[in-house]
C-alpha cells in the first residue's frame, strides 16, 4: 500500500504516508526502511515546515527496472521501451507479415527489444514487457497470474507465443486488445488525463471500444468487452458499414463509375483508393466523399449513443485511421450521439479525435504492466525477493514454458514458396 501510494503521489511525506494508510508511524517507518532498502523508493527534497520541523519527501525510482512493449496489427508491429512509470522512452514501427506464422514474430520482436534495450535502455533489468494483439484476450482463469494461449489470429495453432516471448525476455508478459491499450493509452497521456469515465473507440479494419468506469479499464466476463463492430445497424453489423475495408471498396467503386472525380483521378494516378483518400477529398469538397464519410459518422453515433446512455462517460476519443479522415466523420458522430442520447448525458460530454496517433497502444501497454506489478495481488509475490521476475509463480510459468518447449513437436515447414 504504501509504495503504490509513493509511486502515485497519493502521499509522499511519512505523515502523509500515516495519514492516508492509517498506519502507526512506527509501521510506516518500518516499512519505508524496507522500501528503501530494496531500491524502490528514495528520499527527496524536503518540504514546507508547518509547525515543526520541516517533512522530507520520499519518492519512487522508475529506472530501477524497466518496461518492453509490442502492438502487433494484421500488417504492422510497434515496440518501445518504458520506465516503471509507464512514460515511453522510445518507440519503432514497421511492417509484419503475420501470415508467415508466429515463430519469425516472437523471433522479430525478441530482436527488436534486444535493439531497444542497447539503443535506449538502461542497466536496469526487464520487469515486465506489454503486447497488444488485435481482437480480444480472454482473461485468464483466476487461477494463474499469466495470459493463456494466445489466439487473437487465426492459424497460430495454439502456438505458445506469450511462454516463447517471455522466455526470450526473461519476464512476465500482459496481454491485452488492441483497442484496450489504446484505451489505457488515452487515459495516461492522451485527452482522457484525469478522468475517470471515458470510452475510446477504433476505427479501422475493425472496429471496437475500450471502457474506463470508475478509473478501472472494464473487460467483461471473458475479456471482451467493447466489440461494438458486432452491433447490427442499417441490415448488417458496424463493421460492415463503417470498416475501413469497406469504406476503401465503396470508395474504389466510385472512382472507377466516376461518381466521384476526385477518387477516379486518384485512381488514375496512384492505381489505387483508400479511405484515407475518401478523406482527403471530402476536406476538398467531393460530394461522394462528403457522404461515404457522413454516413459512416452518423453510424458510428448510432451504436454509441446507447452506450453513452448505459456508461454516462464524460469523454468518448475516436482513433484508428477513418477517425483520421477529417472533421466531417467526427462532426456526424457528434451530431448522431447528441441527438439520439439523454440531455444530461450529453450535457458535459466530449466526443473528440485521439491525437496520440500510433503510439495510443504502445503507451497503453507501458500502463497496463505498470499498474501489473504494483498489484497488490501480484506484488505481495516478489517485494521481499526484490524483483518480479524472482516471483514464484513466474518461474514455475517459466520452467512449464520450458519444458512444454522441449516436448513441442518440430512442425513441418511447407516448401518453399507455399503458404505457412
Amino acid at each position: 500500500m504504501l509504495l503504490n501510494l509513493v509511486r502515485t503521489g497519493a502521499a509522499t511525506t511519512r505523515q502523509g504516508l500515516e495519514n492516508q494508510s492509517e498506519l502507526g508511524r512506527a509501521v510506516v517507518a518500518d516499512r519505508l526502511a524496507t522500501l528503501l532498502r530494496l531500491g524502490l523508493i528514495e528520499e527527496g527534497e524536503l518540504g514546507p515546515a508547518i509547525g515543526g520541523r520541516a517533512p522530507r519527501h520520499v519518492r519512487f525510482r522508475p529506472r530501477v527496472g524497466m518496461i518492453l512493449v509490442a502492438v502487433l496489427d494484421h500488417s504492422s508491429l510497434a515496440v518501445g521501451v518504458s520506465d516503471l512509470s509507464g512514460g515511453l522512452l522510445a518507440e519503432h514501427h514497421e511492417a509484419v507479415e503475420l501470415a508467415a506464422g508466429p515463430e519469425p514474430v516472437v523471433q522479430r520482436l525478441a530482436t527488436l527489444f534486444a535493439w531497444m534495450l542497447e539503443e535506449h535502455g538502461s542497466e536496469a533489468a526487464i520487469w515486465g514487457v506489454g503486447l497488444a494483439v488485435p481482437g480480444a484476450v480472454e482473461k485468464s482463469d483466476g487461477q494463474r497470474l499469466f495470459a493463456p494461449a494466445l489466439n487473437a489470429f487465426q492459424n497460430w495453432d495454439g502456438f505458445p507465443f506469450v511462454e516463447q516471448l517471455a522466455t526470450a525476455v526473461g519476464a512476465p508478459v500482459w496481454v491485452r486488445s488492441g483497442v484496450q491499450t489504446m484505451t489505457m493509452g488515452e487515459l495516461k497521456s492522451g485527452s482522457g488525463i484525469g478522468l475517470t469515465d471515458m470510452i475510446f473507440v477504433k476505427l479501422g479494419r475493425s472496429i471496437g471500444a475500450g471502457v474506463i468506469s470508475e478509473g478501472v479499464l472494464h473487460r467483461g466476463a471473458q475479456g471482451a468487452a467493447g466489440m461494438i463492430g458486432h452491433t447490427f445497424i442499417e441490415g448488417g453489423t458496424l463493421e460492415s458499414v463503417a470498416g475501413s475495408e469497406v469504406l476503401g471498396r465503396e470508395a474504389r467503386l466510385a472512382a472507377e463509375s466516376g461518381r466521384s472525380a476526385y477518387l477516379a483521378e486518384v485512381l488514375a494516378r496512384a492505381g489505387d483508393v483508400t479511405v484515407t483518400d475518401a478523406g482527403h477529398g471530402a476536406q476538398l469538397g467531393d460530394t461522394f466523399c462528403i457522404d461515404l464519410l457522413g454516413r459512416c459518422g452518423r453510424a458510428v453515433g448510432e451504436v454509441l449513443a446507447p452506450l453513452a446512455n448505459l456508461l454516462n462517460p464524460s469523454l468518448i476519443a475516436l482513433g484508428g485511421n477513418v477517425a483520421e479522415t477529417g472533421d466531417i466523420l467526427l462532426a456526424a458522430v457528434r451530431e448522431a450521439v447528441y441527438r439520439q442520447a439523454h440531455p444530461v448525458v450529453t450535457r458535459d460530454l466530449r466526443i473528440v479525435r485521439s491525437q496520440m496517433g500510433g503510439s495510443a497502444g504502445l503507451v497503453g501497454a507501458a500502463q497496463v504492466v505498470a499498474e501489473s506489478l504494483f498489484d497488490a495481488r501480484f506484488l505481495q509475490g516478489w517485494i521481499t525477493l526484490g524483483s518480479p521476475r524472482e516471483h514464484p509463480e513466474f518461474k514455475e510459468f517459466l520452467a512449464q514454458a520450458s519444458a512444454e518447449s522441449s516436448n513441442r513437436p518440430v512442425r513441418p515447414r511447407p516448401p518453399a514458396g507455399m503458404p505457412a
